[in-house]
């Protein structure tokens, strides 16, 4: 403790009786940021601490080089507190697609990042229709080089056309229900760039209809919203840390969704209905099972990674007309919409809440948290609706976030190039 204020410690006890009565709701967030971004060595303390308790692997190294001055923390809340003003009002009343909420390319605007991230690279998946679409287009503003992945090439190239930029752009091609594919894709990236700033994962299916297996064994949604992008994340994690710096440090995105508020995940031996059996399964429980596995990854990968330059954050883009549903009957989805069809957003508005968590200011050296509406979605009642942008006690759970992730990794461990003690 040697050089560690005595009301820096103060603030230490603080942070704990915070930590004992909010993990949960992430209040405590406000008071690490404050206090270890003030103090490094305290900082490091509680790193030590928590990889004593296994909170974080003891293979993970504490990284110092991710320190803030008082005056930056002081300029970093101001424009914190801003942001997560800035939209709300634009959320309370609603009047459909192409409302006055914001869209991705505002997002962009206002954040004053055109141009801003030449140099930099990001991933982004499922950009052949929907919102990754209208997610590529509005980071494309930004400069970034973009590494753009789709299951049929011809679709994408059509759907990007009217912005494509070969000097900007790459494609690769990505079936997410194949692991094999996503080796191959994340080997084609990693030929090109050793740097990636933003993961964005995007891309995803909805409500299949059947219980569906997956060539490598896996049932359909969980292999393809979960598990092939946990494996993308883990061949990528190099190129993210390598990627890191103290003004822009790596940021990645999970699109999950407010079905996940239906069901948290399963027991470890029923991911794919093996111990429940088919009759168990149903397209809905299925879908929110893989969203919750979504926002779990984020969640852990903040909890493992963010000390080393790596944030996360998942996002719910909130009800919109697109593709992703369409196993669904029309008359099933209008009664999910029920009397809600006022929410209902453009592509380019349902997009927003991504840019925001990929470009954000207010997001810069944050993470572990479920944003809903261009800001960190608030407590809600635990009812089971699939249409609220409110979190549910299941939202953050630690023991269950570090259950999926040690089960995600026996999982991929064929097609993974890095053991867990390699990075």
């Amino acid at each position: 403790m040697h050089g560690v204020p005595w009301g820096i410690l103060q603030w230490f006890i603080l942070f704990w009786v915070t930590m004992s009565s909010g993990l949960e709701e992430r209040h405590s967030m406000v008071v690490w940021v404050t206090v270890f971004g003030l103090h490094p060595e305290l900082r490091q303390i509680y790193y030590k601490f928590r990889r004593s308790c296994n909170i974080i692997p003891k293979s993970l190294q504490f990284n110092p080089t991710f320190n803030f001055t008082p005056i930056t923390l002081l300029l970093k809340f101001s424009l914190h507190n801003f942001n997560m003003s800035r939209y709300a009002s634009l959320y309370t009343n609603p009047q459909g697609p192409g409302d006055s909420r914001p869209t991705a390319l505002q997002v962009v605007q206002d954040e004053q990042m055109q141009n801003q991230l030449i140099g930099k690279t990001a991933v982004i998946t499922g950009v052949s229709s929907g919102i990754g679409i209208e997610t590529a287009r509005a980071l494309a503003v930004t400069g970034i080089k973009l590494f753009l992945t789709a299951r049929n090439l011809d679709k994408a190239k059509e759907a990007l056309a009217d912005f494509w930029n070969p000097d900007q752009m790459d494609l690769v091609q990505l079936e997410l229900s194949s692991l094999d594919s996503v080796r191959v894709a994340a080997k084609t990236i990693l030929s090109k760039t050793d740097e990636l700033s933003i993961f964005i994962a995007n891309a995803g299916v909805m409500a299949v209809p059947e219980l569906t297996t997956t060539a490598d064994g896996f049932e359909e949604q969980f292999a393809t919203n979960h598990l092939s992008h946990f494996l993308l994340f883990e061949l990528l994690k190099p190129s993210l840390l390598k990627a890191s710096t103290e003004k822009f440090q790596s940021r990645v995105v999970v699109v999950s969704a407010t079905a996940h508020r239906m069901q948290g995940i399963p027991a470890s031996n029923d991911y794919n209905y093996e111990t429940s059996g088919a009759s168990a399964y149903t397209p809905w429980e299925a879908y929110a099972r893989s969203k919750t596995a979504n926002t779990y990854m984020a969640n852990e990968i903040e909890r493992r990674y963010g000390y080393r330059g790596i944030h996360a954050t998942s996002v719910a883009p909130g009800l919109v007309a697109s593709n992703i549903g369409r196993h669904i009957p029309q008359e099933v989805m209008a009664g999910v919409i029920g009397d809600k069809m006022h929410e209902v957003q453009s592509l380019e508005q349902a997009a927003a809440s991504t840019l925001v968590a990929a470009v954000g200011r207010e997001w810069e050296g944050r993470g572990g948290v479920y944003i809903t509406n261009c800001s960190a979605a608030e407590r809600g009642e635990d009812d089971g609706v699939s249409t609220s942008y409110t979190y549910v006690s299941h939202t953050y759970n630690p023991k269950d976030e570090q259950r999926l992730w040690n089960d995600s990794l026996k999982m991929v461990e064929k097609w993974n190039d890095y053991s867990t003690e390699d990075i």
